[in-house]
């Protein structure tokens, strides 16, 4: 569970984040937003968007969707209303400040979970993906769009190197796709079903885990 120092930090950090966010975000990451999108909409309308941020991908989504967003940030949520106004997002339900790691939503409510650019930051990532599983229908998907470091070779140490760039906007090489897998083998309840290299040059990927029981 996220503690009490900790929350506080992560929301002046995003406060501070969310004034040039879209900016600096917006076309870098749309790719794959637009796929973790597609990915959640084929396994049935209604969506959690968990750390939906400024909701920058709200407007991804086909008009019978019906998607409920959630984000730690305050700020960050405020921006997203105003997306969901100007646009006329009918299919946006509800957005709503959340932690992830303690959803305010009935067991099994969900067809599918998409998480983008944000589990690698939650201080308790397993404690998050405990909670998507828990809100998620049976045959449902936690859908994933990150940067994942790579386990070995020249790309890793490259990885490596520019670390301290990738953590400075919010990405971290340390954190390995393994480790969401390791998780899903533990729970004997998901399977890993794709993961897949999105644009640009595989820096993000997409990693689609199916609730099977």
């Amino acid at each position: 569970m996220t503690d009490g120092a900790t929350t506080v930090l992560m929301r002046k950090a995003y406060a501070r984040w969310a004034p040039i966010y879209d900016l600096v975000y917006d076309k870098l990451t749309e790719p794959a937003a637009r796929a973790a999108v597609n990915a959640a909409v084929a396994c049935g309308p209604k969506v959690l968007e968990a750390g939906v941020g400024t909701g920058l991908s709200l407007g991804y989504y086909p008009k019978h969707a019906e998607v409920y967003g959630v984000d730690l940030s305050e700020d960050m949520l405020r921006r997203a209303k105003e997306k969901v106004e100007k646009r006329g997002l009918a299919h946006v339900k509800s957005l709503q400040v959340m932690d992830v790691t303690r959803l305010g939503f009935p067991d099994e409510s969900f067809d599918a979970v998409t998480a983008q650019f944000i589990i690698t930051l939650v201080p308790e990532p397993e404690t998050a993906l405990d909670e998507f599983l828990r809100v998620l229908k049976p045959g449902g998907e936690i859908v994933l769009a990150n940067h994942w470091g790579q386990p070995s070779g020249p790309i890793a140490a490259l990885e490596e190197l520019a670390s301290p760039v990738a953590k400075a906007i919010g990405w971290s090489s340390a954190f390995k796709a393994a480790r969401v897998e390791d998780w899903a083998r533990r729970t004997g309840r998901v399977e890993v079903v794709e993961l897949r290299s999105l644009f640009p040059v595989g820096f993000f990927k997409l990693m689609r885990l199916k609730k099977t029981a």
